[in-house]
């Protein structure tokens, strides 16, 4: 019973953080927890230094746990590393897959689907997780999928607002995404390493500016007039 409440720990706790119910730097209480998952002190420390290791949470001597926060440093490094890794998973996804892998991307791809077709955000978010994590395990590569798996966890909390669009355009993308995930199978069929890699850079641009928009949120409206009668005041 224990380890199926731990293992429930855990997968609940994952995804409240890739859906950013557990925002990105916040406390992470540990009787308030063990209580929510009818776990002991003992097994939820085990489960923290299981999604520690994951990078999803952080863990500091004498202060405790707290979510994996997403600064400027690791923003930065993240739009840095992200579509050098995505290319290359994808190239060695397309010589590397195996029937049942390819099976299970499709399966994840028609789900996906289905959820932003329904407005699912969040479940659109973690199936998008899921698809790339599958690619990654189909590149067969065991640094890059590190690598991979650390990046999706900061890009799966970003793109939630990429599953909420809120214009015409937005859904534009969204739906474009959807066939990018389609086309990226397809050329993994065929294994086209090249043109698998040159999909993943399209499907990485498609998504890049509303990730950048959770970093720099677009600027308050300014009341100039307001601003202006300030000054003069006396």
């Amino acid at each position: 019973m224990i380890v199926n409440k731990k293992a429930a720990c855990i997968l609940a706790l994952r995804e409240r953080i890739l859906s950013t119910e557990l925002e990105p730097g916040a406390d992470l209480d540990e009787l308030s927890l063990c209580e929510t998952y009818g776990v002991s002190r003992t097994p939820l420390r085990e489960v923290l230094q299981r999604l520690s290791g994951e990078g999803l949470i952080q863990l500091e001597e004498n202060r405790g746990a707290k979510v994996a926060s997403m600064d400027v440093r690791v923003m930065r490094t993240f739009f840095q590393t992200a579509p050098l890794v995505y290319a290359n998973i994808s190239a060695l996804a397309a010589e590397n897959w195996t029937g049942p892998q390819l099976d299970t991307l499709k399966q994840t791809q028609s789900a996906f689907a289905v959820a932003m077709r329904r407005g699912e955000a969040s479940e659109a978010a973690l199936l998008n997780h899921r698809f790339h994590a599958e690619i990654g395990l189909m590149a067969d590569n065991a640094y890059l999928i590190a690598s991979l798996n650390r990046l999706l966890i900061d890009h799966t909390r970003m793109s939630q607002t990429f599953y909420r669009p809120t214009s015409e355009a937005d859904r534009d993308r969204v739906r474009l995404a959807i066939e990018q995930h389609d086309a990226m199978i397809a050329a993994f069929e065929r294994r086209e390493t090249a043109l698998s890699m040159d999909l993943a850079l399209q499907h990485w641009d498609l998504s890049r500016d509303q990730l950048e928009r959770f970093v720099r949120p677009d600027p308050l409206p300014l009341d100039v007039h307001s601003l202006e009668a300030r000054r003069h005041a006396v």
